[in-house]
């Protein structure tokens, strides 16, 4: 059970020369940006008068023990030990590992649905704990006003607001060259994170005794069975887990686990150890014990590195969602949106426009209505735990099915995960009405966009090919009396290699006229991140200059077809002048119908999303001087 493909995959994206100590340092600028911000609000939440709890001794030293134990067992066991060696090729993520499994089961079987429609809520619940971690963390930050000058009190929301606006609207100059400021930025937050701890962990050492996990269970004898809702603010220790592995792919495995185990862990124990000494030591400080330990000539500094620490955790997960969005494209379950290429060498700086304003405004719209940290707070666990319960799930399919000799150890270890991740979702469940239904209801409404458009585009392929006719007894037919044939070459697209394309029927019937040679080119998107080499592109000639043509990208890929047609060229395969050659593609008009398929609110869902999607030409990177879009109305 090794990870082959981690750090081989992405040392042949672009970070070949960079050796392991800057691949640490860029990790821990852009994968632990959120985890990393937890200690401003953690302990805070955990004694806020919701939980009605008392800073004794007893309890301090439970609380530390839960969240040391959570942050082993969740982040350190589940995700940086186990589930990262679950790479499909080189990329992780909820929606890689989605992938993963699908492919060890057979196709179009129960069980692949089942892990779809999983996988697919999952990232619908991610995204939902995306909205809500810009928000508080900013939030957080800027709440250590009220302990510099409480007079600025009233001025929390709009500074918040304003820092929010400001990360949003410099995206679409992408984040290559505040990227290299990224790492620098985190270490220092960590670095201050472990002294500010060691610095208060003076006054009572005696905390140190709550990595003995006594301390955690003896919390639940003395609080009983009230005492698992203490866990809702205990999975805010943990929340930015699933970012470690969905960010593997950038950096590998190897970096993230040494800037785990020998940077963040420890820094972010520290702060806990010494937030919870200084608690003990003044029990007046559980108003917001972690700028509570700061020396007061260091209060403003603090603030403002704490202001940029979070201002990285927004922007590792405004990226992350471009991220998931151009995969959830690739796989078919969104519309194409505009993207944008913020970089010249690097393919993974994107800016989605749609995406980003829609953050944005749900982003601006949480903090007015919350206002607090504290009120965000919960709101915040119902999203991170349904999404790693959903890992949960997925690891424990994969291993069963391609891990055959590590699988009588992983497997126990999955029901272990999977019980301390229903505990959060229990202990998250009753602040169900304080906030937590904000992420629910984000998540449900994003999962039935994702399966409506899944769906819908499956029930239009399956229009498109009732009415289409079939290429091979269409051919012989046409070639008896052929038409005219005039210079240059026309591709035409279709989905369904075995049906004849509109554009060639339309050409037909309104030019009657037919391209020396012809080409009909269908996209496909691999379950993989990357598509080999050899499986990139297919030519069969179907005789009379007729050829069927097969390009295959990764879903972590840009499509660029006219790009993959050049290099079919260079491989001695058919030649493409692109200044003579011509594409047709066809433009659907959906109609919703009573009949079959779905209900009719979701065909006039699907329609409405289609009328709006990008066009496949735009998304293929097809020069609009060379094409020519007909239009089509389908009924589904």
């Amino acid at each position: 059970m090794t990870s082959k493909h981690s750090d081989a995959a992405h040392g042949a994206r672009g970070h070949g020369k960079i050796g392991l100590p800057g691949l640490v340092v860029g990790a821990i600028g852009v994968v632990f940006g959120d985890i990393g911000t937890s200690p401003l609000y953690t302990l805070k939440e955990a004694f806020s008068p919701h939980y009605g709890l008392t800073a004794n001794h007893d309890t301090v030293l439970g609380i530390l023990s839960l969240v040391f134990w959570a942050l082993m067992i969740v982040v350190t066991l589940k995700y940086v030990t186990i589930i990262m060696r679950a790479d499909n090729e080189g990329e992780g993520g909820i929606m890689a590992l989605m992938a993963l499994v699908q492919r060890s089961l057979p196709k179009k079987s129960r069980s692949t649905y089942v892990v779809g429609i999983l996988g697919i809520f999952g990232a619908s619940l991610f995204f939902g704990d995306g909205v809500i971690t810009p928000a508080i963390t900013t939030l957080s930050a800027i709440e250590g006003l009220e302990l510099a000058a409480p007079q600025l009190h009233a001025w929390i929301v709009p500074i918040t607001i304003a820092v929010l606006l400001i990360v949003f609207g410099t995206q679409r100059f992408g984040t290559a060259k505040v990227g290299r400021v990224f790492g620098p930025v985190m270490l220092v937050w960590f670095l201050t994170l472990a002294v500010l701890g060691v610095y208060n962990l003076l006054r009572e050492p005696e905390v140190l005794s709550s990595l003995n996990p006594w301390w955690a269970l003896k919390f639940f004898i003395n609080h009983g069975w009230h005492a698992i809702f203490i866990l809702g603010a205990v999975v805010l220790a943990v929340t930015g887990g699933e970012a470690l592995y969905a960010d593997m792919g950038h950096f590998g495995a190897r970096p993230i686990r040494h800037g785990w185990f020998l940077f963040v862990l420890p820094a972010l124990m520290l702060n806990y150890l010494g937030q919870g000494a200084l608690v003990l030591d003044n029990p007046l400080a559980i108003k917001n014990p972690f700028y509570g330990g700061v020396p007061e000539w260091g209060l403003y500094p603090m603030i403002g590195l704490a202001t940029a620490a979070a201002v990285i955790a927004s922007q590792a997960v405004i990226t992350g969602a471009y991220s998931v969005a151009r995969q959830a494209m690739q796989l078919g379950y969104i519309p194409r949106m505009k993207i944008q290429h913020t970089s010249s060498d690097t393919i993974g700086q994107i800016y989605i426009p749609g995406i980003n304003w829609m953050l944005m405004i749900m982003v601006i719209a949480l903090v007015l209505a919350f206002r607090t940290s504290t009120s965000l707070a919960s709101a915040y666990g119902v999203s991170v735990s349904g999404t790693m319960l959903i890992d949960t799930l997925l690891l424990a399919m994969f291993a069963r099915a391609s891990w055959p000799s590590a699988r009588r150890w992983v497997l126990p270890l999955c029901v272990l995960f999977a019980t301390v991740e229903i505990a959060f979702l229990i202990a998250n469940g009753v602040k169900f009405m304080d906030g937590a239904w904000v992420p629910v209801v984000l998540g449900i409404l994003v999962f039935t966009l994702l399966r409506t458009w899944r769906r819908g585009r499956e029930l239009l392929h399956d229009e498109v090919q009732k009415e289409g006719i079939q290429i091979d007894s269409f051919l012989p037919g046409l070639m008896l009396a052929p038409p005219v044939r005039v210079p240059g070459t026309a591709i035409f697209m279709t989905a369904d290699k075995g049906v004849v394309p509109h554009g060639l029927m339309h050409n037909l019937k309104h030019n009657k006229v037919l391209h020396e040679r012809n080409v009909f080119l269908t996209v496909e998107t691999l379950n993989v991140p990357h598509a080999p080499k050899e499986k990139r592109l297919k030519i069969d000639p179907i005789g009379d200059d007729f050829y069927r043509v097969l390009i295959r990208f990764g879903f972590m890929e840009m499509p660029d077809v006219p790009l993959a047609l050049m290099r079919s060229c260079d491989a001695g395969g058919l030649y493409f002048d692109p200044m003579d050659t011509t594409y047709f593609a066809s433009r659907e008009t959906i109609v919703a119908s009573k009949h079959g398929g779905m209900p009719v609110w979701r065909d006039n869902l699907f329609a409405f999303m289609h009328r709006n999607a990008a066009p496949a030409t735009g998304f293929f990177r097809i020069p609009g001087n060379r094409l020519v879009e007909l239009g089509a109305q389908v009924e589904i």
